[in-house]
């Protein structure tokens, strides 16, 4: 599953991390990033909309857009096997000033897939996603630049006999900007760092172009989430995810969500 990136060191544009769902991501599960990359001059193109699954939350006064809305490309630009590279840029648009002031950030991803460096090995990813310059935090969520800097390791299970593999387990670590990932119950104090969780398996028993999975971003933070959802491919460029998202802080990120994300690669 995939999505947008662009490599930080152009830090091409700014981008603001909302009192919503904080997109601008690279090749990613549902939420969180993927040790997947881009094949080499393969260009891909995710379109997202996220949902609220409810009005404004409880916890808050502000009146906000309920949809969110992240297109953006992402290209491979390594001609290897061993080591993968992927740049892209997003555009984010949340109808909801001063957010849309700063629609764009940048991200990058390198890596290397399972069993490249030896037998077994486990793939291997790392990367930052929404860079940008940072403009402080005067309210909880008018920020830019989160500039979250992640590393990653998964392993598909083996099969054993009869029994197929159980799918891919995901596991890593992320750190972003302090101002722009504050505590929720404290604006002042930074939750910047967290887990990142995922399980994935293509549902070949029912169908090969059937994915599910589940993502977990640890962190009291805007970015905090749990995600469960699946994919469909209607064709061999072409799918779609369709996922539920429960954010654990919801007075920073708003209700829950459901989204919608179309990939599509070219060639």
């Amino acid at each position: 599953m995939t999505k947008m990136t662009r490599i930080a060191g152009m830090a091409m544009a700014l981008f603001v991390a909302t009192t919503g769902v904080a997109l601008a991501t690279p090749s990613t599960q549902i939420w969180i990033p993927s040790t997947d990359i881009q094949p080499y001059k393969v260009v891909h193109l995710g379109i997202d909309n996220y949902f609220r699954a409810s009005g404004v939350p409880k916890a808050t006064s502000a009146t906000r857009d309920a949809n969110v809305m992240d297109i953006g490309p992402t290209v491979g630009i390594l001609p290897f096997d061993k080591v993968q590279m992927e740049v892209g840029f997003d555009y984010l648009a949340i109808a909801n000033d001063p957010n849309d002031n700063h629609p764009f950030s940048g991200n990058f991803k390198i890596g290397t897939p399972e069993d490249s460096i030896f037998k077994y090995s486990p793939a291997i990813a790392v990367g930052m996603y929404n860079v940008g310059p940072s403009q402080g935090a005067n309210a909880p969520g008018i920020v830019s630049g989160q500039n979250i800097a992640y590393a990653l390791i998964a392993k598909t299970l083996p099969e054993m006999g009869k029994i197929p593999s159980l799918g891919r387990i995901s596991a890593g670590y992320y750190r972003g900007a302090k101002g722009a990932l504050v505590d929720a119950n404290n604006f002042n104090k930074a939750a910047n760092d967290g887990v990142l969780l995922s399980w994935d398996r293509t549902m070949s028993e029912i169908s090969d172009k059937l994915w599910m999975a589940v993502d977990y971003m640890g962190g009291n933070n805007v970015d905090g989430a749990l995600n469960l959802g699946f994919s469909w491919a209607f064709s061999k460029n072409v799918s779609v995810i369709f996922a539920y998202d429960i954010y654990k802080e919801k007075a920073l990120a708003g209700n829950n969500t459901f989204t919608t994300q179309l990939d599509i690669n070219f060639p």
